[in-house]
């Protein structure tokens, strides 16, 4: 096992430098100079020279990338150029709704995928599969923004049960937070759950398939026993393959819910930075957002090791 460990380690911190030089260098050569963008068209040359020269974007390109990643590794992201504070603290206001509504959504996936997975492997091809099965193609071919939409004007303007937008803050309190959150919460749930629901059925059909399965079927266990001792657990590993990615997604992609609800997140950061040209804040939060990513799939790997003893053998 320790191995295992100490091998996909290995692998993240190989993907880990790759992403920092592929980020910089797209960031880069992205169009617009950010002083340019600050001080505007008539700027005076020496106050252009000036500000260029504070922020450091007169040193070379090699120069930029090692003290960029050599504050990363310190746990310095830089300092904004438009909002001239540390990048660490603009992304932790942040990272307190995103973290939170990435979790929830992920939480309300599982609530909602598994049992929507199981239910049409257990009585595959009768009524609860095909309705089961129609839901969940909807719920993929729905686009979340629009869905998000659609529950601002039910449950906001005609019922008023919740928010149309904004967040309160968690000094105003953890339910009426989450009440915030719940209906942007929903919108990112509900393809993803779609998405694993139609994964989780897949493989457990296929596993329900096996000759283990057949056997102890043989030996007298019910399907659902079967189903429920020896084809869940073996079913699990496309799925937290999906559930490690899905996370990752929530929790960077939903720049446009959070635009939708006016959720002051990190994917709305983001979409500020790039057009205000505050490329240091671009490249850091796009960094930690891809450790996110690795580093979620690192901890899946981990798990499949878990679940299935031969990958720790093999490894």
């Amino acid at each position: 096992m320790l191995r295992y460990i100490v091998t996909r380690t290995g692998s993240l911190c190989l993907s880990l430098l790759v992403a920092s030089v592929v980020i910089f260098a797209l960031i880069e050569v992205v169009p617009g100079d950010p002083v340019a963008f600050m001080l505007g068209l008539n700027a005076q040359p020496d106050t252009v020279a000036a500000l260029r020269e504070e922020l450091g974007l007169n040193a070379s390109v090699l120069e930029r990338y090692f003290s960029w990643v050599f504050g990363l590794l310190q746990g310095d992201l830089g300092t904004s150029y438009t909002y001239r504070s540390p990048v660490s603290e603009i992304v932790a206001e942040r990272l307190v709704i995103s973290l939170p509504l990435a979790a929830y959504a992920l939480a309300l996936t599982i609530l909602i995928a598994f049992p929507a997975g199981i239910l049409p492997a257990a009585y595959r091809g009768r009524a609860a599969d095909v309705a089961v099965m129609g839901g969940t193609q909807l719920g993929v071919a729905i686009p979340n923004f629009w869905f998000a939409m659609i529950m601002v004007m039910i449950f906001a303007i005609n019922l008023r049960w919740f928010s149309a937008g904004g967040f309160p803050g968690w000094e105003a309190g953890f339910f009426p937070a989450m009440k915030a959150l719940t209906l942007p919460a929903i919108a990112l749930a509900l393809p993803q759950a779609s998405i694993l629901a139609r994964v989780m059925r897949s493989a457990l059909l296929d596993t329900l398939g096996s000759d283990y399965i057949r056997t102890a079927r043989a030996k007298g266990l019910t399907k659902g026993q079967a189903l429920r001792r020896h084809a869940l657990r073996n079913a699990l590993i496309p799925v937290l393959t999906i559930l490690g990615l899905q996370f990752s997604f929530l929790l960077a992609g939903a720049i446009i819910i959070e635009n939708v609800f006016f959720l002051p997140g990190l994917g709305r950061l983001i979409f500020q930075a790039i057009s205000q040209r505050d490329l240091i804040v671009v490249e850091s939060v796009v960094m930690l957002l891809v450790f996110a990513v690795i580093f979620v799939n690192f901890i899946v790997d981990l798990a499949y090791a878990w679940v299935d003893p031969r990958l720790r053998v093999q490894t």
